[in-house]
């Protein structure tokens, strides 16, 4: 149905989605570059110098786009939720700023810094650089997501008028909420950057572009850092569903469909269908104790049903309104994340184990690298099923327990302007991305990596070696008229 509401929302969702496909690719790539350039600054090996920019290549691909989708995602906030940024204005004002002038000119800066200075900086202080890069990339992280665990668990304010003001910026960045999802979404940085340069140099291997041994160390450090992230975010994601299960019970309660109250030992539904109009199961696929174990790590314990959880929230804010999140897409993304998690976890493990010392035979086995090729995409779908289930399992709220969807929405917007503006940003994504695989793959096919300048002069048209290289091309011109 096309409401006001539920464009907005659509809008505001197409954005996020679309916007996190880069942050966790472009900070996962700055790491890996960076620990590419530690390497060649270790070793002084130009192969590892080649390697970095190969993949910085692509990062900055990356951080262009992730660039010009940020800035459109906080558009948003003027023309659909103005009275959603009324109400947290004095809230989101503190972190948001702090990411704007201080992270992200800390970014830009030592980028650019460090994209001009191969061959004119010492070479610790141009890794400096990109180093500096990747923490103004964290902490820009921590300032959006310490907005965001704001509107899951509010903390740090009061209301004022109608408006929650802020009484402790300390409680807002140590609320475990907080904590827990920049740990969740830290790693999965990790995970990102560690698959996807696995992937591209699968790819590489597999298409036969370039030296096999110069792929090698890249996709086994792609394959380690990809095993670090992948159980860190694991660990992270356990933790943060027991703090989900404490502060937002509904939310922790569609993830698992249970409508009514479990016994004990509680069962664990695998495949489930529901009719969410009559708020039930119609039919599971069940694990005896699973439920339990997942959510108290022993095989005893009940969860408590969404039936009795509404009743409980309709007491304390009001008949007026069912809590009921959408059970069905809430339950099936909660088990892509989960069994993605688990994939990412055993193809890393078993990558390394595959191509250890004196090992050849996945470098050599085209289904092998195919599968650590396209398994380069997957972190993108786990991602986005976990910014789903934080986002979707907050309903009716965009504040929990403070304000609701419907009084957030701007009162000034009408159904046409945002159906258009909602066409022209899904066809702008749709660009921005065709053009990110594009590039990105013309760089895999047409980058000669074996004989990689030594610095981003082709940039710089203002550079000395640019001036050179033009007055070269005249006098070339010069010689053929003259012959």
């Amino acid at each position: 149905m096309l409401t006001i509401e539920n464009l907005a929302r659509f809008q505001f969702g197409m954005t996020t989605v679309f916007h996190f496909f880069f942050v966790p690719f472009s900070v996962g790539m700055l790491f890996m570059t960076f620990l590419m350039e530690c390497f060649y600054v270790k070793t002084n090996d130009e192969k590892w110098k080649q390697r970095t920019k190969f993949f910085g290549s692509i990062m900055l691909l990356s951080f262009a786009v992730g660039v010009v989708t940020g800035i459109i995602q906080e558009f948003q906030f003027g023309m659909n939720w103005s009275d959603y940024s009324r109400f947290v204005g004095d809230i989101f004002g503190a972190p948001l700023a702090v990411e704007a002038l201080l992270a992200f000119f800390m970014e830009s800066t030592f980028l650019g810094i460090w994209m001009f200075g191969w061959d004119r900086l010492n070479k610790k202080v141009h890794l400096l650089t990109i180093f500096l890069v990747f923490i103004g990339s964290l902490l820009s992280s921590l300032w959006i997501l310490a907005a965001n665990s704001f509107m899951q668990k509010p903390v740090g304010y009061e209301v004022i008028d109608g408006r929650a003001t802020l009484t402790s910026f300390s409680a807002l960045l140590t609320n475990n909420q907080t904590v827990l999802e920049f740990t969740h979404v830290g790693f999965g940085f990790f995970l990102m950057g560690g698959f996807a340069v696995a992937g591209i140099s699968a790819f590489q291997i597999l298409k036969k572009r370039g030296d096999v041994e110069f792929w090698k160390p890249v996709l086994r450090l792609g394959l380690l850092i990809a095993l670090i992230g992948s159980v860190g975010n694991f660990i992270a994601g356990d933790q943060q569903m027991i703090e989900v299960k404490e502060s937002q019970p509904m939310k922790f309660a569609a993830t698992e469909g249970v409508y009514t109250t479990t016994g004990d030992p509680a069962e664990w539904d695998m495949v489930a269908f529901f009719d969410e109009a009559q708020h039930k199961e119609i039919f599971g696929i069940k694990i005896p104790y699973m439920l339990s174990i997942l959510t108290y790590h022993k095989p005893s314990g009940s969860v408590e049903g969404m039936n009795e959880i509404n009743k409980q929230l309709q007491e304390k804010y009001g008949y007026d309104k069912d809590y009921y999140p959408p059970t069905t897409v809430l339950f099936y993304t909660f088990r892509i994340m989960s069994a993605l998690s688990m994939y990412f976890i055993l193809m890393s493990a078993l990558g390394l184990f595959l191509t250890r010392k004196k090992k050849t035979w996945m470098y050599e086995n085209n289904i092998m690298m195919r599968i650590y090729g396209w398994s380069m995409f997957l972190p993108f779908a786990a991602i986005t099923s976990g910014w789903l289930v934080t986002e979707l399992g907050r309903y009716p709220w965009t504040v929990y327990g403070l304000f609701t969807i419907k009084e957030s929405v701007s009162p000034s917007v009408s159904v046409g302007s945002l159906l258009f503006s909602n066409i022209v940003y899904f066809l702008l994504f749709s660009m921005l991305g065709a053009f990110m695989i594009m590039y990105t793959r013309r760089i895999m096919i047409h980058n000669d990596i074996e004989n990689a300048t030594t610095s981003y002069v082709e940039l710089d048209p203002f550079s000395k070696e640019a001036f050179e290289a033009e007055d070269e091309t005249d006098a070339s011109k010069d010689k053929e008229v003259t012959q």
